[in-house]
């Protein structure tokens, strides 16, 4: 039977790094997949300045990106992005010129109604969100896991996911790389000791080498997040990966459901749903 997942996100791009393979397989398997966005991103680091320029083109890569996925539903809760402190870098706090609408510091009960509307309107069977953490610790992505973890409790919906990364492959793969490359500036590989999750806690391992091209192209879609500063971000350091090598690093996309007992292995989101939810 077609079912219904709302991936909650910070940021346009956040939805091509973490999920894009997951949303990429559910809407080819006939689920309805709708994206929502908490902010446009507009106080990221690129090579266009700050401020509703950088947003408006945010913006539209997020609808391309949506598009190649197979979303049926985007939603821009219209948030301002909190940023990061002068330095630039996660641990960095918020910066003291954020905006006054800023998603950090929304009130919560606030923006999880607003979540929670879109929920019921849609009869969503799941919601993904991240770890308690923020996966590698920006504000904004603690705030979605403050903001979706309520509203899935005010919506009654039924699974909650959170999006994360295995972080015991991911630091091995990290520190051997670093042998060969030198990372940009704002990616420092200490910081991913504490980021994400430890495999033990990880109950959905979801193998999405089928849409490694789609999602790729979700990737190749946030052209903005490419560059910035001194030179290649992030983004564009996994986009020059080769593809047999991409293939094997992002063939799998990892969530945590708390309500599971540990040591639970599912493999596909909608695993322990029924057959019909109430």
């Amino acid at each position: 039977m077609a079912r219904t997942a709302v991936f909650f996100h910070a940021h346009p791009d956040d939805e091509a790094l973490l999920t894009a393979g997951t949303m990429a397989m559910l809407a080819a398997e006939g689920h309805r997949v709708v994206l929502v966005v908490a902010t446009a991103g507009e106080r990221g680091l690129a090579e266009l300045p700050h401020g509703d320029e950088l947003g408006e083109a945010r913006t539209a890569e997020l609808y391309e990106s949506a598009a190649v996925l197979g979303v049926a539903r985007v939603v821009l809760l219209g948030y301002g992005d909190s940023g990061l402190g002068e330095g630039g870098g996660v641990g960095d706090g918020v910066g003291d010129d954020r905006p006054a609408n800023a998603f950090i510091d929304a009130d919560i009960e606030e923006a999880a109604q607003r979540l929670a509307a879109v929920l019921k309107e849609e009869s969503s069977d799941l919601l993904t969100i991240y770890d308690p953490a923020g996966g590698y610790g920006h504000p904004d992505h603690v705030q979605v896991y403050r903001v979706g973890q309520r509203a899935a409790g005010i919506a009654g919906t039924p699974v909650l996911l959170e999006a994360t990364v295995n972080r015991d492959p991911l630091l091995r793969g990290l520190r051997l790389a670093q042998r060969f490359y030198t990372f940009p500036p704002e990616f420092d590989v200490r910081s991913f000791e504490r980021a994400y999750s430890p495999g033990e806690v990880i109950t959905h391992r979801v193998n999405v080498r089928r849409f490694v091209k789609v999602k790729r192209a979700s990737m190749t879609a946030h052209a903005s997040q490419a560059s910035g500063g001194d030179g290649d971000r992030t983004l564009g350091v996994m986009l020059k990966i080769p593809g047999p090598l991409y293939r094997l690093v992002f063939g799998t996309e990892w969530y945590v459901r708390r309500d599971l007992p540990p040591g639970t292995r599912m493999r596909h989101p909608f695993d322990g749903l029924p057959e019909e939810t109430p």
